[in-house]
């Protein structure tokens, strides 16, 4: 396959919005964490806080390596341009080609990180009494009122 110098800058855009994605829930997860320390220094619900600071902490590991992989693709769009414009079209491909598995990589760990914020959210649940957690197809059949 062959690329040109507008190929790599293509993915320009996606990977900024991406890694601004990733910031805004960097963010999010940093004022949760100084909320839960607080509310871990006044002795409230320190069983929930607990499993909820774990859940934070793996968390944070996956937003770090989400963040860096975002940054080597944009590194290796960049070098990519480079070695299409001094004409080492080979060497741009394999840059080009791990730019993409590194872009793939982050979404991957999104996908992760996003699974486990729902469960945090479950745990933050979790002291409610008679709370249902229905499939899909019941909260569907319940709330069209099919049986």
């Amino acid at each position: 396959m062959e690329i040109n110098l507008n190929t790599p800058a293509l993915l320009f855009p996606a990977i900024s919005l991406i890694m601004l994605a990733y910031t805004n829930r960097f963010l999010s997860l940093s004022n949760r964490i100084r909320s839960l320390h607080d509310k871990y220094q006044s002795h409230e619900q320190k069983h929930i806080i607990h499993g909820q600071i774990k859940n934070l902490r793996y968390r944070l590991k996956l937003i770090k390596n989400m963040q860096a992989l975002g940054v080597i693709t944009f590194l290796g769009c960049i070098i990519c341009m480079y070695l299409i414009y001094t004409q080492f079209m080979m060497v741009a491909n394999i840059v080009f080609a791990i730019s993409l598995i590194c872009f793939a990589a982050s979404l991957f760990l999104s996908l992760i990180e996003i699974q486990l914020s729902t469960k945090a959210l479950e745990l933050e649940l979790s002291d409610i009494e008679g709370l249902e957690d229905p499939s899909v197809i019941e909260y569907f059949r319940k709330k069209f009122g099919r049986d």
